[in-house]
């Protein structure tokens, strides 16, 4: 055996990256588990738990294993990233230094009014938008009357009322009981039954209830079984399987809107995408993506849902998609819908390929705060290095804010940032350059690959240098997935494909009426109300459109009740 050969070292497995799943597990019940397993065979939950113990023993030899780890990192990996403000990133003498660095903007008017102090938190009357708002008259004073106090002026109505907030309390799904009188002939036995109120609607759920169940359980990730058991508490019963029921048998109301949404979004000027992992019971084995054709394309055994944001002139519009489909698969379907004479939209995502497949006709740009995190990730090991980095990227957004707060047009933002961020992306990528070429930095090190990461997606990384309206990063695609997230953190999983776009269309209504400022609650409500219409013309029922559509159905309802 050749020396070099004998010497030669074994390459070390790559440390996994896969997901451990949290458990708490206390010494007492370890050692519990040891003392048990000396009398007699373990069971399989004590197994599981010793199991589970291993796994995350090995998890973090492999990680302390990998070069360059610190501990914020190992404790972002196990318990979970914090914020990454550059505030709480540094120390004091760091933050004063980054505070001399702080770009001044010659556009300002210097007579501009100080800041207003932050308030106290509490919302003020106006902020109770969805509230019922009574007027009360003065009981003994109307407008024109003499005044009371001093005989001689006249009082006059205010344009601004006095207003009192009284928040009540209620069960998420409220129900009434009418109870119809019945009497009975006491020689035919004819029963005779009275007759329901008007307002008594013919179903059990009204279109409230619909809203209210698919609001908690998509927008804010409440389980079935958990409003079951709060429902229950407040003696309104509310099984889970009912409400699955309601959701899915109302869900076809809420079709040609989401259809629709899909078809608008294609022709959004700027798309951003992302996925992450879900799972679906029922599908989670192998099975085959199919094209169009029905021809067996790819295996793939994961399970993501992809979320979709699409920008366009006046609105935002939200996509979420589950299955075996990556995220940028996922566009590239919704991509098909937009209109051949459109140019390119911009694209925002991270630099994964499984976001970007050939073929798809974009203008990528790659997310600046990805790049940004690899530094977040090492300032522990490298923070002269790391803060240099993250204060002249803050400058970068502090540029972006300036022209956010100006209302700049795409073009105004595109020029302000070539003239205030260009030279300083320009000397950031300078220094970059310098510390690999000079070897001052080890290339191998966590520094050097957060260097190399950002020099190697250079071009995407600044995009926003070069095109007007492109965004420096895909954080409104991160805060959208929050919503899979979250409903997938508190119910696990789907059980059925049927389940999975039962919550994407669910989660696509009610996300985009939250990025248009729309109430997601009266939103839901109203396409229920006017199914018909809606399903003759679903591009009018948009959230920020369906306002104008409610006021002429209303109006065609009057103008028949009289033929009626």
């Amino acid at each position: 055996m050749s020396k070099r050969k004998k010497n030669k070292k074994k390459r070390k497995p790559r440390p996994s990256s896969r997901p451990i799943e949290r458990i708490d597990v206390s010494i007492t019940e370890l050692e519990g588990i040891l003392e048990h397993a000396q009398k007699e065979p373990l069971s399989n939950k004590d197994c599981d738990a010793l199991k589970s113990v291993i796994d995350t023993l090995v998890f973090m030899e492999e990680q302390l294993a990998k070069k360059g780890i610190s501990i914020t990192r190992l404790r972002k990996l196990l318990f979970g990233a914090s914020t990454e403000t550059l505030d709480n990133l540094t120390d004091d003498d760091s933050k004063q230094a980054d505070d001399n660095k702080e770009p001044e903007d010659t556009n300002q008017d210097d007579n501009k009014p100080p800041k207003k102090r932050k308030g106290h938190g509490r919302n003020g009357a106006n902020a109770y938008t969805g509230a019922t708002k009574i007027e009360a008259s003065h009981e003994t004073l109307k407008p024109g009357d003499p005044c009371p106090n001093c005989d001689n002026g006249t009082v006059y109505k205010m344009s601004e009322p006095k207003r009192l907030v009284r928040v009540t309390g209620k069960a998420p799904v409220d129900a009434t009981v009418i109870e119809l009188q019945r009497l009975r002939c006491n020689l035919c036995g004819k029963i005779f039954t009275a007759t329901a109120p008007m307002d008594v609607g013919p179903e059990k759920y009204d279109p409230e209830s619909v809203s209210m169940i698919a609001l908690l359980k998509y927008g804010t990730g409440v389980p079935f079984n958990r409003l079951k058991g709060l429902q229950g508490s407040l003696g309104i019963p509310l099984p889970a399987s009912t409400q699955w029921d309601i959701v899915s048998t109302r869900g076809v109301f809420f079709e040609g809107a989401y259809n629709a949404c899909i078809v608008v979004g294609a022709q959004g000027k700027i798309v951003h995408n992302d996925d992450t992992p879900m799972k679906v019971v029922e599908i989670n084995t192998l099975d085959k993506i199919k094209d169009d054709d029905g021809n067996d394309v790819l295996d793939r055994t994961g399970i993501f849902t992809s979320g979709i944001v699409t920008i366009g002139e006046t609105h935002q519009i939200a996509l979420f998609f589950t299955g075996h489909k990556h995220a940028g698969e996922n566009l590239s379907d919704v991509l098909k819908h937009r209109a051949s004479a459109l140019t390119r939209p911009i694209q925002m995502c991270d630099a994964l390929s499984r976001n970007m497949p050939e073929g798809l006709k974009t203008i990528i740009g790659n997310c600046l705060v990805h790049g940004r995190r690899k530094f977040v990730d090492v300032i522990e090991d490298f923070p002269k290095e790391c803060h240099h980095v993250l204060t002249e990227l803050a400058t970068v957004y502090k540029h972006d804010k300036i022209a956010r707060d100006k209302h700049l047009s795409d073009t105004e933002r595109l020029a302000y940032h070539q003239r205030e961020s260009g030279p300083v992306m320009a000397r950031l990528k300078e220094w970059m350059t310098i510390q690999l070429e000079k070897k001052l930095v080890e290339p191998n090190s966590g520094l050097g690959e957060a260097i190399n990461y950002m020099l190697k997606h250079w071009t995407k990384l600044t995009l926003f240098l070069r095109e007007p309206g492109a965004p420096l990063d895909n954080n409104i695609c991160e805060r959208a997935l929050k919503k899979a997230i979250l409903n997938r953190k508190n119910a696990y999983y789907y059980k059925t494909a049927d389940g999975a776009k039962i919550g994407d269309m669910y989660m696509s209504l009610i996300h985009t009426c939250e990025l248009n400022k729309v109430n997601p609650f009266d939103y839901l409500t109203a396409l229920q109300k006017n199914a018909s219409a809606v399903a003759i013309c679903p591009g009018d029922w948009l959230p920020w459109n369906y306002h104008h559509a409610l006021k002429n159905e209303q109006l065609k309802k009057q103008l028949l009740a009289p033929c009626q």
